[in-house]
């Protein structure tokens, strides 16, 4: 299973040109929080990523980034492994593509936890090959029951 991830991970950074017309690979930055079991705290979350259109506007992502508390990212940080489908919006310029998308994330440091995650946002083409990321996603887990939610606005270029 690793060998395959890492395949997607590959695959993600190869030359978004060869695999579709809006196939683009990302990284991004994003501030936000953990919310849940009656507490909340700052987290930051860093990472990259591809995605590939199947169809005009479905597509299939993969991503791989770190996740921690804010205070202490560097001595708690958190992998997260992610692999989603997206749906694009049709609008009436090609520079703005507005998207939502939702998926399964794997979080790992000495165990693994499991995720879903979902969110939404907006790629800003500003050339042919690079443009702007910003998006608001989600990260729940349920450990014992109870629902955790890892949000953050993601920052970011796409390229």
């Amino acid at each position: 299973m690793r060998r395959g991830f890492y395949i997607l991970l590959i695959l993600s950074a190869a030359d978004a040109t060869a695999l579709a017309q809006r196939s683009h690979g990302y990284i991004y930055i994003a501030p936000g929080g953990v919310s849940g079991a009656g507490g909340s705290g700052m987290t930051l979350h860093l990472g990259g990523g591809g995605e590939f259109l199947l169809a005009k506007r479905v597509g299939v992502g993969v991503e791989l980034g770190a996740l921690g508390p804010r205070r202490s990212y560097v001595d708690s940080v958190v992998g997260v492994g992610s692999v989603n489908g997206s749906y694009h919006f049709k609008t009436s310029s090609e520079k703005i593509d507005p998207f939502v998308t939702a998926g399964y994330s794997l979080g790992f440091r000495t165990g693994t936890i499991n995720f879903f995650n979902f969110g939404g946002g907006i790629n800003y083409w500003f050339l042919s090959r690079l443009g702007l990321k910003l998006e608001i996603r989600d990260h729940v887990a349920s450990p014992n029951g109870g629902a955790v939610h890892f949000w953050g606005v993601r920052f970011g270029l796409a390229f």
